[in-house]
């Protein structure tokens, strides 16, 4: 009777234990639970204005949101690995996340089963929301009589020094144009040796700068006539009445989804996860289809009249796995043709 009671008392203090875990657990959560929420984001005004404020009026969360290139966010987030600032990291190039796996913590959207099946989240930790696609964009008042198609046609020595272009090794979609550029005209072969010679052709025809927001602004004050860039500042350009022009190259147009992901040990962890929910949620997965420049990832959303319809475009399809794992061996690759271009 003694061992039976015993056994009792010592079941009575586990389930016990138990209880006061589980509630220390509840405090713990709910202790989590804040009003704020940083962001980390080289995305365009235009998304960042469609997306921040809803969700600040639907959630009554202050979001921070400090703005950069792709490259800088990243730098940041491994120089802050071990005390990080931010919660999230809202943009930029898929690749780029794939390569910085340790910087994010494990988090699917509960919407993930809505969006179109080959951007779906399957890594675990990376929530593609909209899609983008390198282009060419064209002053239409510098270009002059020069037809604009595709790649081949900036091969133009009139164009010389008339091109611009962010540098692959440090601006995401610079390195988009790239290895869409060499999936395009290597037909799938980013090795191809008449692709890289192309590369080599084409940048010694163009002038490479510091940021890919330069590129677009640059074209667009006539400052270059055409830049190597990519489809969302591009259409907002049209959109806003800027004299410009944008052109689907004929060999190809890549589109490739944008990453969010949110930051290993935020300190905002709820709102965090809230924000994934949020960019992919059929609200705002409208606003981006039908209000602004951006093509959204959930299937059956309408695009605005101001852009191409994605069937009037050549897409091609991004061997993304060997793009994010060559990505080092790309860049050097590029580099050390730039280098010869120079000297």
């Amino acid at each position: 009777m003694k061992k039976i009671t015993l056994i009792l008392v010592c079941l009575i203090i586990a389930a016990s234990l138990f209880a006061a875990g589980a509630k220390e657990e509840s405090l713990t959560a709910e202790a989590q639970a804040t009003d704020k929420l940083v962001v980390y984001s080289p995305n365009s005004d235009g998304l960042l204005n469609s997306t921040i404020p809803a969700f600040e009026a639907k959630y009554g969360v202050k979001v921070e949101v400090i703005s950069a290139g792709t490259g800088e966010v990243f730098k940041r987030l491994q120089g802050e690995k071990h005390s990080p600032y931010a919660d999230v990291a809202f943009g930029g190039a898929y690749a780029t996340y794939m390569i910085n796996e340790d910087l994010f913590e494990p988090y699917t959207s509960k919407n993930n089963g809505n969006i179109i099946d080959i951007y779906k989240n399957t890594t675990g930790f990376i929530t593609p929301y909209v899609l983008d696609g390198s282009l060419i964009l064209v002053n239409k008042s510098l270009i002059g009589d020069i037809e604009i198609n595709g790649y081949k046609d900036l091969l133009n020595p009139a164009l010389k020094g008339k091109i611009v272009s962010a540098n692959p090794t440090a601006s995401s979609s610079a390195y988009a144009h790239l290895t869409n550029m060499l999936n395009a005209i290597g037909k799938g072969d980013y090795q191809s040796k008449e692709a890289w010679d192309f590369v080599k052709a084409l940048f010694s025809n163009t002038v490479v700068i510091g940021s890919s927001s330069s590129v677009w602004k640059g074209v667009r004050d006539g400052e270059y006539t055409i830049g190597l860039s990519y489809e969302d500042p591009s259409v907002q350009l049209i959109k806003d009445g800027a004299d410009v022009k944008v052109v689907y190259m004929e060999e190809g147009v890549v589109y490739l989804p944008a990453g969010a992901g949110i930051v290993k040990g935020a300190k905002n962890m709820i709102n965090a996860q809230l924000f994934i929910d949020f960019i992919t949620s059929t609200e705002i997965q409208n606003v981006y289809g039908t209000t602004i420049t951006n093509r959204p990832v959930m299937a059956n959303v309408a695009t605005p009249s101001y852009m191409t319809n994605i069937s009037d475009i050549n897409v091609i399809a991004e061997d993304m796995e060997y793009v994010y794992k060559n990505k080092q061996a790309l860049q050097d690759k590029f580099k050390d043709i730039f280098v010869d271009i120079q000297g």
